[in-house]
């Protein structure tokens, strides 16, 4: 209990207490570092993170601001555990506390990691991996298109498996840095470059070995979209037999090593004369089996073949005598359409139309002459009952008692019809309507059954 000894209490205000709980968690807490399960990932239009942090029993609100968070290899998501270095502030509008970040990373599993995860799934979504778009690879091509460091053992490694294996062939190489900043940047233009110029029949993207941080170029979107829009087919060779880059799942082709990668994109020379010199031995060895095939066949054919003039002369003998029968099927066959049309004309002649029009020309004269006389019948009944209904209409029509002498009383202006003396008042206004037209006049005195009404 407070006394009065103990002197008066500071109240504060809402806003002092909350500045003054401000001050102290950013005096106590400058920079932490917190882990927890991220919920309710959210992106504004700001491009601010905002997210809560929690564990098994408690919870705290986080933000990472535009500034800090583009520098992020991930995008967070619901649900991933992370660690984050921050510092503790307070809301003043709300008086609520959180942490603004300004690191994060994944738990457990690095973000250069998390990020090839992410974009590897998004691609993937997209198509980019299906073996529907993958291009073949030529045979043998005439020119190859070489895009990898100008130093280090791989491309001499390269050049000398490629000349080994086939001699001859035209090899443009494209330097480029493979790690580091702007190494994704010289892989993009280097690959644009090819297509633009469009010399190489197949285009080799090599380097060796490395950390997932040093093949970061190889897992850039950039490289991965211009990779899949080349009209060239490209060979992937990147790293070491367990090496995967996002470039690796978009190329047409996937080498495990760039020796892999120079064995692939051209076969051995001699081998190839070899099999040539096979299928020239085959082929001649076809071609003379067939000649010899085909030389008893036609020698079987001459011992067999008629002369010809006496093949003529059956088949004249055979067509003087299918067209004198042909000649003779035509002339019974006019004959029989001839009999055939006497007989329809004579069938005609004995239903001609005209026949038939003067039968019918007679029943109409017939039914039109029925048809006037019960019209005239008809309109005769229909004239007398008509003068019928005249004269009743005329007998009930008032204007016909009218024109006997008779009129018709009505008050002004309520148009009622006077029936009564006793209805209207002196002086009243009354219409009198008489056959021809109507006059007004006004009541002086008022009689009924001869005497005066007063």
């Amino acid at each position: 209990m407070i006394t009065a000894s103990q002197g008066p209490a500071r109240i504060y205000s809402v806003s002092e207490l909350t500045s003054e709980i401000k001050r102290i968690l950013e005096q106590n807490f400058p920079f932490i570092w917190l882990r927890g399960e991220i919920s309710n990932f959210r992106v504004p239009s700001s491009r601010h993170y905002y997210f809560t942090l929690k564990d098994e029993n408690s919870q705290i609100q986080a933000v990472m601001f535009r500034g800090q968070n583009q520098n992020l290899k991930f995008v967070p998501e619901d649900g991933m555990s992370v660690t984050g270095l921050g510092r503790i502030s307070l809301y003043e509008p709300r008086g609520s506390y959180q942490i603004i970040l300004e690191y994060l990373e994944p738990k457990g599993v690095g973000a250069l990691q998390v990020a090839f995860e992410q974009l590897k799934n998004r691609l993937a979504s997209e198509g980019l991996f299906d073996k529907e778009f993958k291009k073949p690879l030529p045979y043998l091509p005439d020119a190859i298109g070489l895009i990898t460091s100008p130093t280090g053992a791989v491309i001499h490694d390269m050049l000398h498996i490629i000349q080994r294996r086939c001699p001859g062939r035209s090899i443009d190489i494209l330097p480029v840095k493979v790690q580091g900043d702007g190494a994704a940047a010289d892989i993009v233009s280097a690959i644009q470059f090819c297509n633009d110029i469009k010399r190489a029949d197949v285009i080799i993207l090599a380097r060796g070995g490395g950390s997932l941080e040093d093949l970061q170029s190889f897992n850039a979107e950039d490289v991965a979209r211009a990779i899949f829009a080349s009209d060239i087919p490209i060979i992937s060779a990147i790293g070491h037999e367990t090496d995967f880059t996002i470039a690796d799942f978009v190329a047409d082709a996937r080498a495990p090593t760039p020796s892999a990668a120079s064995e692939l994109v051209v076969p051995v020379a001699i081998e190839l004369y070899n099999k040539i010199d096979r299928y020239l031995s085959f082929i001649y060895d076809k071609l003379n089996h067939y000649i010899k095939e085909y030389r008893l066949k036609i020698n079987n054919y001459v011992a067999r073949l008629v002369d010809p003039r006496k093949k003529i002369i059956d088949h004249r003998l055979k067509l003087d005598d299918h067209s004198g029968r042909l000649y003779r099927a035509v002339t019974n066959l006019l004959r029989g359409y001839q009999d055939q049309f006497g007989w329809q004309q004579e069938k005609l002649t004995y239903n001609s139309p005209g026949r038939s029009v003067d039968k019918f020309r007679e029943q109409l004269e017939r039914i039109a002459d029925n048809l006037n006389k019960h019209c005239q019948t008809t309109i005769s009944v229909k004239q007398t009952r008509l003068r019928e209904c005249i004269a009743k209409l005329n007998g009930l029509n008032p204007t016909a008692i009218l024109s006997r002498g008779y009129s018709i009383t009505r008050t002004l202006p309520e148009l009622s019809i006077v029936r009564d003396a006793v209805a209207v008042s002196v002086d009243q206004k009354l219409e009198v309507i008489l056959a021809k037209g109507s006059i007004s006049c006004d009541v002086k005195e008022r009689f009924k059954n001869g005497k005066k009404i007063v």
